[in-house]
């Protein structure tokens, strides 16, 4: 007897399924305090999932520069400290060197694309906001090499959908690219995996959002 032949795995939800994904990212989130939180709109039945961060950069990636300094830029300070004389200068070049960036982001449901898409805003401690190159030199070095071919259609900004002010965003339109192999090996291996969790581990570090394994091992796909 033949086995029975599974269905097509979907890279696409509704809103419900969106809704509840969230609350069980959200779930997981409170137990382990890493501040995501639902933000609900005034007087509609509509939100978005919100975090914000604090994440230390060289300088130079807020100023224009030669490419072959872009490609050895590094954010993690073990190379200047190694370079310093003692603890106190390492910390004087710690803080001359570096400057720290905010990134707000929110997670919407998109009813055209019928998937999550991720924008976010950056800006310096003063408000000062990221403009687009500025962003885009931000993007990790791993994935800007390969997104270096068309950094625009990727990485755009647009209006924020529900606040109707100007935020960046990565653009869903290659999601089914890398959400579908993903979902065929959940779907082979039996496992039950959140879409938010899968997505958002994919979409989040190009940006500088990274999410946590315990994500993966402890947050189930809704019922």
């Amino acid at each position: 007897m033949m086995a029975a032949e599974r269905n097509p795995v979907s890279c696409y939800l509704d809103e419900r399924t969106f809704r509840l994904c969230c609350q069980l990212f959200l779930q997981h989130s409170e137990t382990i305090k890493d501040g995501w939180s639902w933000e609900q709109i005034k007087g509609t039945d509509e939100g978005f999932m919100k975090k914000t961060l604090l994440i230390p950069v060289k300088s130079s990636v807020l100023h224009e520069q030669p490419e072959s300094s872009v490609q050895d830029e590094d954010m993690v300070t073990d190379n200047i400290q190694a370079n310093v004389e003692d603890e106190t200068a390492g910390v004087q070049a710690v803080c001359e060197i570096h400057a720290v960036l905010r990134y707000e982001y929110h997670v919407l449901y998109s009813f055209s694309y019928q998937i999550p898409v991720l924008y976010f805003r950056a800006s310096a401690l003063d408000g000062q906001p990221l403009s687009l190159e500025e962003v885009w030199r931000n993007v990790h070095l791993n994935y800007r090499q390969r997104l270096q071919q068309g950094p625009w259609d990727t990485l755009t900004q647009q209006e924020h959908p529900l606040l109707g002010q100007p935020f960046f965003m990565l653009h869903p339109c290659r999601t089914e690219e890398f959400m579908k192999p993903a979902l065929d090996l959940a779907q082979a291996e039996n496992k039950r995996v959140n879409y938010i969790v899968t997505w958002l581990s994919v979409v989040g570090p190009v940006i500088r959002l990274d999410v946590p394994l315990s994500y993966s091992t402890e947050v189930s796909a809704p019922d």
